[in-house]
């Protein structure tokens, strides 16, 4: 489709594929082949990863970047941050980039015909913005973008949560059938955009730390991004001690469009101490954003927000 639509143009294409993580490798390699094609203009075309490491290469190598997603699984469209994994898909740094994407496209059509696990994903992500960004706001922590966070801000992030809540399990039913409505077209707007600018504009805490953590377990590879974001979510309000009617609302949203609210279902089953204190010291690690929480935050209490968030979860779906 895109290969035909440049068929009356003179400008030269070179395509490449995704070799499926965002790592220092694979950014290393398409920045080489950047530099030997004379290349003027990156475009990355696919899911969060694939984004990720198109915006690094458009760092690494000065050139405009522009991000077409076919599926909202992520928040990382719209935002001036690339996540870096190891080889084998372990958490290992960001990398905060000095500019947005210089375009985002997206045809809501597309991403109606992709699965509808993705675009529940990319709700789990987007349910993380305004727990994040609130935690962000009372701690005073500095935000994705650098400085303190603001109204705006704040508001971007409050408007995702509340479009997520009013129309998430309709635009899920849409994307069941592969139809692109209004209620799917308010989500995508909220995975992608409200949650991008939402997050590196109001800071993030401690939902994507412990997404960070559950990423050294082998058995989480399988799960998305927003899968384990959403789970983290409920450990966060469990560090929180948030009132039961809001841990509630988020159980109900998970359960009700698909995202896991266990351990079980995050396929971690064979589940030990031994695992879940790597998970907790992973997220509690120094440079961490469990650490923009308005209180102190040890491995200690991550490993017990876990446990306790896994019994809710149980419970709840029991």
């Amino acid at each position: 489709m895109i290969k035909s639509s440049f068929k009356d143009s003179d400008v030269s294409i070179h395509f490449e594929f995704f070799g499926g993580e965002c790592c220092h490798t694979e950014i290393d390699r398409i920045g080489a082949i950047c530099k030997a094609e004379g290349i003027d203009v990156v475009v990355g075309i696919g899911g969060g990863k694939t984004h990720d490491t198109i915006k690094a290469v458009g760092h690494y190598q000065g050139l405009p970047v522009v991000i077409v997603p076919t599926i909202a699984s992520t928040d990382a469209p719209c935002s001036a941050l690339s996540v870096i994994y190891t080889e084998d898909g372990v958490f290992e740094d960001y990398l905060f980039l000095p500019a947005n994407p210089n375009a985002v496209v997206v045809d809501t059509t597309i991403i109606a015909n992709a699965p509808t696990r993705l675009l529940v994903s990319g709700m789990g992500d987007a349910m993380a913005t305004y727990f994040e960004a609130h935690a962000c706001e009372c701690s005073e922590a500095g935000t994705c973008a650098g400085g303190q966070t603001t109204m705006a801000a704040q508001t971007l992030a409050k408007l995702c949560f509340d479009t997520l809540m009013d129309e998430g399990y309709k635009a899920k039913l849409a994307c069941d059938a592969n139809l692109s409505t209004k209620a799917l077209e308010k989500v995508i707007e909220a995975n992608t955009l409200l949650s991008g600018i939402g997050f590196e504009s109001g800071g993030l805490a401690g939902a994507h730390a412990i997404h960070n953590g559950l990423t050294v377990l082998p058995e989480c590879h399988e799960m998305y991004h927003g899968e384990k974001v959403a789970f983290g979510t409920i450990a966060q309000l469990i560090l929180e001690n948030a009132p039961m009617e809001e841990i509630e609302e988020i159980l109900d949203f998970c359960v009700t469009v698909g995202l896991p609210i266990t351990l079980a279902e995050l396929k971690i089953t064979d589940v030990t101490e031994e695992k879940l204190r790597a998970v907790a010291e992973a997220a509690a690690a120094e440079t961490d954003t469990i650490h923009n929480m308005p209180f102190t935050v040890t491995a200690d209490d991550v490993y017990a927000a876990i446990l306790v968030a896994d019994a809710l979860g149980q419970e709840y779906l029991g």
